[in-house]
């Protein structure tokens, strides 16, 4: 993540660095007043660029999806790259407001002169300050709406599908507000092309065409429910790609209800056939397997991802970590491995109560067929938990660990990897949130 936010704050804070050292200011100018504007200035560039970054990224851009290590990378990237604009968008507002303060230190004297236009431009440049607090206060409701995950995920999206607008009217706040010698300096060749990447990114969002390339048309083979999960198979037209074993995609029953992402648990069989395991976890899932109905319709968009099978390297260790309904990329590997049974593994499934898990009969039968998979079922109810102790790892082993569960199971591994031992090892984390 940092490696594409660095440099980007990196290169804007120099162009705007460069700019202020080839900027004259009235010899009356009041030091104070200097810094405000030229706080306004930065705080203004870094939120519009970083609003741009994540307007871009919004709309979930296949090519970058090697670079930046996979759709959910670039998901998270989003969502903070998204919080350090408005950080910023607010950081602009203050410096706006400390006029207050600095007219009651040092009085009006010494304060920059405004900038007059004529005619349409003054009219638009006037719209786009009016519009640039309101837009502000918006979106800081957003953040706030997105950090409190005790609201529902359908009103979350429902007011997300208004950022695009509120972008536009930024930007246009950016553009109109940005010093008239910007634009003939690095930094508005560099504010140019962040503003035309968003305004782009926010006409495929509001035009509905986001994925639009990678959709596909089909119908509902099957659906049913156990335990709280439903197990859902549908059959896809011929504009279906074909999908590699631990991808996801996009399923949209319902234009109203938007599209939600899936891992696809089920190997490409080559008849266009793909099958999603979902855990009851919300309004829109916990209903799912009454509201779905055998032959109808869906569209499906993808796959996306990297968290694949064939990105293993079969040289080293294999340690494949599951965490309750996180299985499921790992139910496609098996499944795929079924052509190629000498590979070799360790899987660990971690469940809360291994009993009344149905996965763990799911995943014994597709283990049974692989002699090179050694199945482990960590239940928590039976006080088997996974710790790196119980994986055994040698000094000097090399290994690579795929992981797909809870945050803080892998967060836990993580740190108790590195405290206790001293192998070569790389882990791999499915990484996806949707806000």
């Amino acid at each position: 993540m940092t490696t594409v936010l660095l440099p980007l704050l990196t290169a804007i804070c120099a162009a705007w660095a460069l700019a202020v050292a080839n900027t004259t200011y009235p010899a009356a100018s009041a030091t104070l007043w200097i810094v405000r504007q030229e706080a306004m200035n930065l705080t203004g560039l870094l939120s519009i660029a970083l609003m741009s970054l994540s307007m871009l990224l919004a709309t979930r851009p296949a090519w970058l999806e090697k670079p930046l290590h996979g759709l959910d990378r670039i998901y998270r990237l989003h969502k903070w790259s998204g919080i350090l604009a408005i950080a910023f968008g607010a950081a602009h507002w203050l410096a706006k407001l400390s006029s207050g303060p600095i007219k009651t230190l040092i009085g009006r004297d010494g304060r920059l002169p405004k900038i007059r236009y004529d005619g349409l431009l003054e009219v638009l440049r006037e719209f786009g300050k009016d519009m640039g607090e309101p837009a502000l206060y918006i979106v800081l409701a957003m953040l706030a709406i997105t950090l409190c995950r005790r609201i529902p995920y359908h009103y979350w999206r429902q007011l997300h599908r208004i950022m695009p607008a509120l972008y536009l009217l930024l930007a246009l706040h950016a553009a109109m507000l940005a010093p008239l010698a910007y634009w003939t300096e690095p930094v508005g060749a560099l504010l140019a092309v962040v503003l035309a990447v968003g305004v782009v990114a926010s006409v495929i969002s509001l035009g509905g065409l986001i994925g639009r390339r990678r959709q596909a048309d089909g119908s509902v083979l099957s659906v049913s429910q156990a335990n709280g999960i439903t197990e859902l198979t549908c059959q896809l037209g011929e504009q279906w790609p074909s999908h590699r074993p631990g991808q996801f995609a996009f399923i949209t029953f319902d234009r109203s209800e938007g599209a939600h992402p899936f891992t696809i648990a089920s190997a490409d069989r080559g008849d266009r056939t793909v099958t999603f395991f979902i855990k009851a976890l919300g309004d829109f899932t916990n209903d799912l397997a009454q509201r779905v109905e055998v032959g109808q319709k869906v569209r499906i968009e993808g796959p996306y991802g990297r968290f694949q099978l064939a990105r293993t390297a079969p040289a080293e260790r294999q340690i494949w970590i599951a965490g309750g309904i996180g299985v499921t990329p790992f139910l496609a590997w098996l499944e795929a491995l079924h052509s190629a049974p000498t590979r070799k593994a360790e899987l660990h499934y971690c469940t809360r109560d291994r009993d009344a898990d149905s996965m763990v009969d799911r995943l014994r039968a597709l283990c049974a067929a692989l002699p090179g998979i050694a199945l482990t079922i960590h239940s928590a109810r039976h006080g088997d938990v996974l710790t790196a102790a119980s994986l055994k790892l040698a000094d000097g082993q090399q290994a690579e660990l795929w992981f797909c569960g809870p945050t803080g199971l892998a967060e836990a591994l993580k740190k108790s990897l590195q405290a206790s031992w001293n192998g070569r090892w790389r882990f791999h984390q499915e990484a996806f949130e949707m806000r």
